[in-house]
């Protein structure tokens, strides 16, 4: 690996102003240099691309396009990118001074990874909170623990944009668990690295947020649906996510159909039996 190999972070934003400006500047804090920061601007109506061209300058990026969601705002800074390795982070997150160098270093010392992500703290309105233990990040083969749940913060990744390119981007016809689409298909091919030390400040608890806008269930389901059938997975990975995939069918269309939602309830409660016609599960 190079001594300072580049680093492209990529920040979506839409119209947070304010809060866009703090996430770059935890960016410009970095104690890693060699690292350029793009970030996109998804068609904000307030004053989001002035506001950092203004106090940034030439510091930064920014990219515009039309509001086509966070997915597409990510793989545009991705194609754009220069560097060997993506780093992304969110509008509203901060990193820790040292991120990138200490993942970079990692990076270096195993060679054999081609991602990695870091330990985080979690805020809520504010206020520091403890994630729940079954939230808690692993290292190495963690596909199985990801099909529950997404088990990889983007804000804490840096990969290869090598390892983006053959896995393929955020799919942008999910408005939400985007993330956890992208990862299940680095997950099931690729071991995750994990440094240890808490690097990103990972804020929650706003309404603006896509995860208290949606039924994250909808999406998990309809991207299990599709990595079941795209002949990425071996044999054991199929049965297990074909197992996770029909639980949270019955689970969702039971629920669909108590409120009343009944042809949304009935269609999806017929999902497993009509994949387990395309795929080999006992």
């Amino acid at each position: 690996m190079a001594e300072s190999p580049l680093v492209s972070v990529i920040i979506p934003t839409y119209n947070r102003c304010k809060m866009v400006e703090q996430a770059v500047a935890s960016i410009l804090c970095q104690t890693y240099a060699a690292y350029e920061c793009i970030v996109v601007d998804d068609g904000s109506t307030d004053s989001t691309a002035s506001c950092l061209q203004e106090r940034f300058g030439s510091r930064i990026t920014v990219l515009q396009q039309e509001n086509r969601g966070v997915s597409a705002a990510r793989n545009v800074g991705i194609r754009a990118a220069q560097g060997r390795f993506i780093a992304f982070l969110d509008s509203d997150d901060e990193w820790k001074p040292e991120k990138l160098r200490n993942q970079v270093d990692f990076m270096a010392a195993n060679p054999g990874l081609r991602i990695c992500q870091t330990n985080e703290v979690w805020m809520r309105k504010g206020v520091r909170v403890n994630p729940r233990k079954d939230h808690c990040k692993k290292a190495g083969d963690i596909f199985a623990e990801s099909l529950e749940r997404c088990m990889i913060t983007p804000s804490s990744v840096l990969c290869e944009k090598s390892l983006l390119e053959e896995t393929g981007l955020f799919d942008e016809n999910l408005p939400a668990c985007e993330d956890y689409d992208l990862w299940l298909r680095v997950t099931c091919a690729y071991e995750i690295g994990l440094v240890p030390e808490l690097l990103l400040v990972r804020n929650g608890g706003r309404p603006d947020q896509l995860s208290a806008q949606h039924s994250l269930d909808k999406y998990r389901i309809m991207a299990l649906k599709k990595l079941l059938v795209s002949n990425r997975l071996s044999c054991g990975q199929v049965q297990s996510a074909f197992e996770v995939f029909a639980r949270k069918c019955r689970i969702y269309g039971e629920g669909c159909i108590k409120r009343s939602r009944e042809d949304e309830g009935r269609d999806v409660l017929r999902l497993p039996e009509t994949i387990s016609r395309r795929v080999s599960v006992s």
